[in-house]
């Protein structure tokens, strides 16, 4: 019997089944698994090895014969003590010989690493993670931003991945030593590279009191397919929504904010402002007031005077927003629970689950 490379090739020289065999077995690679976990803010799952100076997510090595979505379970079950049915892939990654470093003596082939998504645990499942003694000293939540710092840099750049994956939901994506061969706005801008925006203030659905100050507005800009206005800061990777301090020339209104924000920020025009509520921040004795409205057109973009940025645009749907954000979960759930309120007053759609999109052009509604 003769056997060539595919199926259908015609062979200009015909290799026997040991040969193609060997010649296979030569290019061989490993193939590992892991398991992507987050909190409800958004912190991600990692587990610090007692053979590993660097932090790791939960899976390793695929048994033989083992498929890589039945070994995240079991490395699930083997490492934390806890029983999942893993379904969803977020990412593979081709790991080459010289993107990782290990022991010359170890003759590191490369790797195909397959990530999947282990879902948002709450507090009872964190609760039950019994992590294997001996191998898993422990478990801990941290922020994206903070993986670089904890982990050797090709599994950060393959979390990163994976986790902006997740967020914008288009499927699995392919990378090469954890960088995506196909980079959408998410990985261009480096979403989640830096600190989140973290404001953990209590959220009040009621007019703001007369003794507070209004320091803050922020709006959610709604386009008509239920999605929101985020903008992403292009040296940083920062998400912020439209709006920011009041100035003299706005009068004391906050709503006028917002919107001389929206056109200083994002060239954006907004229409029909609902009030939402205001942050509570006992710190600085103010209140940072929280709006709804529909975003009505874009021009080019343009500089921001106040920061001497050019925003990059993008819609997304407010749930991918919150991700940009740490609000902690009570306050950005009441937050979310009043913008859809008022999306339904602006006779607006819920948006489905879909890739963000980057608003390049000027566009009108």
């Amino acid at each position: 019997m003769t056997t060539t490379s595919a199926p259908d090739e015609r062979p200009s020289v015909a290799m026997s089944d040991e040969a193609y065999g060997s010649l296979r077995a030569s290019h061989a690679l490993w193939a590992g698994t892991s398991v992507l976990i987050t909190n409800r803010r958004g912190q991600i799952l990692v587990q610090r090895i007692s053979y590993r100076p660097t932090r790791l997510l939960p899976g390793g090595a695929l048994d033989k014969g083992e498929p890589p979505a039945r070994g995240a379970g079991r490395e699930l079950t083997e490492e934390l003590g806890v029983t999942a049915t893993i379904t969803r892939g977020l990412a593979v990654d081709w790991v080459s010989p010289t993107g990782r470093t290990t022991p010359p003596a170890m003759r590191f082939p490369g790797e195909l690493l397959h990530v999947f998504d282990g879902g948002v645990w709450d507090d009872d499942q964190i609760a039950a993670i019994r992590p294997a003694p001996g191998e898993i000293d422990d478990i801990e939540f941290v922020e994206p931003a903070d993986l670089p710092a904890l982990m050797a840099p090709d599994d950060a750049r393959r979390a990163l991945s994976a986790l902006r994956a997740r967020i914008n939901g288009a499927g699995p994506v392919f990378l090469e030593d954890g960088i995506p061969i196909a980079p959408t706005v998410l990985d261009r801008v480096g979403i989640l590279r830096t600190a989140r925006a973290r404001h953990h203030l209590a959220f009040h659905p009621a007019p703001t009191p007369a003794n507070l100050p209004v320091r803050q507005s922020w709006v959610w800009a709604f386009a008509p397919d239920g999605r929101v206005l985020v903008l992403l800061e292009p040296d940083t990777g920062a998400a912020v929504l439209p709006g920011g301090t009041p100035e003299p020339e706005d009068g004391g209104d906050p709503v006028a904010t917002a919107v001389r924000e929206a056109r200083e920020e994002a060239a954006a025009e907004l229409a029909g402002f609902r009030y939402l509520g205001y942050l509570s921040d006992p710190d600085a004795s103010c209140a940072r007031a929280r709006y709804a409205a529909v975003l009505k057109s874009l021009d080019a973009a343009s500089v921001d005077p106040a920061t001497g940025r050019t925003y990059v645009r993008i819609l997304a749907t407010p749930e991918q927003a919150l991700e940009f954000f740490d609000w902690g979960p009570s306050a950005a759930e009441e937050q979310l629970s009043a913008a859809h309120q008022a999306r339904v007053l602006l006779g607006i759609p819920k948006a489905t689950h879909q890739p963000v999109t980057e608003l390049t052009d000027p566009t009108s509604w």
